[in-house]
């Protein structure tokens, strides 16, 4: 099943709730939800009191949050306790990431593990079938609005192969750079949760969550 996922990171804040209900009535039911720390990479974003915010505001949408953050596991509870329903974590911002898909596993929700353009798909192969969802990033992660690195189709591909090799289906995540004039070869490549911030959030949302739906579909 194909998702989309917009991201936050690229809302109107001082209209937040209004748009974040035209997203969702317009059928896009998952909300993407960036945390940036400010070391694994060198922006800031939000946290636990916005989290709770989008809960409160769209209560059955399914809250997808990212970490950009290096040894979040005192964090995880906490997230989850404001509403997270996936979290995911990079590969190259944790040290034991088996104890990070096992405690995240513990509280109830999925588990996804997110590569950065320069890591390899193969770096997740000992630990596939604990992951529920593998983020791709295509662009580098940590800033809105970059172009779509290429060499990201091939890495889907090789994502998707891997995911047919679990015990479980696993979700292949694509989150930077994608617009309606790439979305199809995004798909065909592999990836079935699409995030997208700015190409959602800027002029008409409602317009635009319905044209990637009617490609998605």
């Amino acid at each position: 099943m194909n998702i989309l996922a917009p991201s936050i990171l690229s809302i109107d804040f001082g209209h937040m709730e209004r748009e974040l209900l035209k997203v969702y009535n317009a059928g896009a039911t998952t909300i993407h939800f960036d945390v940036m720390d400010g070391s694994f990479v060198p922006n800031l974003s939000f946290g636990i009191p916005v989290l709770r915010f989008v809960r409160k505001a769209l209560p059955e949408a399914i809250l997808d949050v990212h970490m950009m953050v290096v040894e979040p596991i005192h964090l995880l509870e906490a997230f989850v306790k404001a509403g997270a329903d996936i979290i995911t974590v990079h590969y190259e911002a944790v040290s034991d990431l088996k104890r990070y898909l096992d405690k995240i596993h513990s509280l109830g929700i999925k588990a996804g593990v997110a590569i950065s353009p320069a890591t390899q798909v193969k770096v997740l192969q000992d630990y596939i079938d604990d992951i529920d969802t593998i983020l791709v990033m295509s662009v580098e992660p940590g800033f809105g609005g970059q172009k779509f690195h290429p060499e990201t189709y091939d890495k889907l591909r090789e994502a998707k192969d891997l995911a047919q090799k679990s015990v479980t289906h696993t979700d292949i995540e694509v989150d930077g750079g994608i617009g309606l004039n790439n979305l199809k070869d995004v798909l065909d490549a592999g990836g079935n949760v699409i995030v997208a911030g700015s190409k959602i959030f800027k002029n008409d949302s409602v317009a635009n969550v319905k044209a990637f739906l009617e490609i998605m579909e």
